[in-house]
């Protein structure tokens, strides 16, 4: 794995805030092979034909599946198709609210927040300013789906990429909702609070720095958002108008993402049967792994996640619960569509093997202390 080759140099930026944070825009292609260039005629990003299409075309997506959902149950369809309809239609209807706030705090991120604002603060100890960012979910109440954006804002207003990961890994589970919500559902019992809380910002941390030693973080970004930040850092004008421009491209984008990933949720948990996954539950071992599948399918979000994990809590043990509640939110089916649009597949790879052996490596401590 490329990330832990040490780091190599870049060209700074001109702004001494923006060189101190580690985030670099250069002339010239772009690892990607676009070419950009400061002051060129690009200008700020302006709503393409494609980007409409894409808007359109996600924006039916999803309320076509709604519709059928909501009226499927009068018309005879094979169960199997029934199940997948209406497993869809909740990952969409529970996602969708969050994913539309996650658009617009990234809106005031981007185009309303003054520049550098965010830096301005942060420690310059690497380590401290990434524990820092991870603890930005507790003023920020989206969930994982909704931070995808929002996290996106951030590298375009100056945040380095594993600053931006580090915050889109850790804020789903610091979010005063989640803690709430799980609070409500097991109390301090076998510790499960407190070790979601403090193993989700570890598990983010450590693969911040995982992801900080990349000798190219840019190249962990996905072409075209890797030519879009360059361009995006370099926008003025009318907020106004860029707000409404930062809207249509970020629903452009995550909308026909989260309409194929709840199509996938949906689907994969039509062919996996539970009564397997709870077989295996009294297992220390096994019982973590089929809690990390369950995860990934499910597709819950954080929110309610605690909620919707309780009636196995009887038979499932402390650990395999934490692993669901930690990896769940970090890494599932719904997330990985959305994810594709900042970062490339050979990220998300690494990326999905340090968090699962990660989060089975604390639910394995978890059972063992419990």
């Amino acid at each position: 794995m490329p990330m832990m080759s040490s780091p190599s140099p870049h060209v700074a930026s001109t702004d001494p805030r923006r060189a101190a944070s580690g985030h670099v825009h250069h002339d010239g292609p772009d690892p990607a092979g676009h070419r950009h260039s400061h002051g060129s005629d690009a200008g700020p990003a302006r709503v393409s034909a494609a980007r409409l299409a894409w808007l359109i075309g996600g924006t039916v997506g999803v309320a076509a599946l709604v519709v059928v959902g909501s009226v499927a149950g009068g018309i005879p369809l094979p169960a199997q198709l029934q199940d997948l309809i209406t497993l869809a239609v909740s990952v969409i209807v529970e996602s969708l609210p969050f994913v539309v706030l996650g658009i617009l705090l990234s809106i005031v991120v981007q185009a309303w927040l003054p520049e550098d604002l965010l830096l301005r603060w942060l420690p310059r100890s690497p380590w401290l300013r990434r524990f820092v960012i991870s603890l930005f979910g507790i003023a920020l109440p989206v969930c994982e789906c909704g931070n995808v954006p929002l996290a996106r804002g951030l590298v375009i207003k100056g945040f380095t990429v594993p600053e931006s990961m580090t915050f889109l890994l850790a804020a789903p589970i610091v979010n005063p909702v989640t803690i709430i919500t799980t609070h409500a559902a097991f109390g301090f019992d076998d510790g499960i609070l407190v070790a979601r809380i403090l193993g989700g910002l570890a598990i983010a941390n450590i693969v911040g720095w995982l992801f900080s030693r990349h000798p190219d973080p840019e190249r962990l970004l996905t072409p075209s958002f890797a030519a879009q930040c360059a361009v995006g850092a370099e926008e003025h004008g009318p907020r106004v108008r860029r707000s409404v421009d930062i809207f249509v491209r970020e629903t452009s984008v995550i909308m026909p993402a989260l309409f194929v990933g709840a199509l996938i949720a949906g689907a994969i948990q039509v062919a996996v049967p539970r009564d397997v996954l709870v077989a295996l539950g009294t297992n220390p071992l096994w019982s973590v792994l089929a809690m990390m599948v369950l995860a990934f399918v499910i597709a819950v979000c954080s929110s309610v996640d605690a909620f919707f994990i309780l009636p196995f809590a009887s038979t499932f043990l402390p650990g395999s619960i934490v692993t669901f509640l930690v990896f769940g939110p970090i890494i599932d089916v719904k997330m990985l569509a959305i994810m594709r649009t900042t970062f490339t597949t050979r990220t998300l790879v690494q990326l999905t093997v340090v968090v699962a052996l990660l989060s089975a490596l604390l639910g394995l401590v978890v059972n063992v202390l419990a």
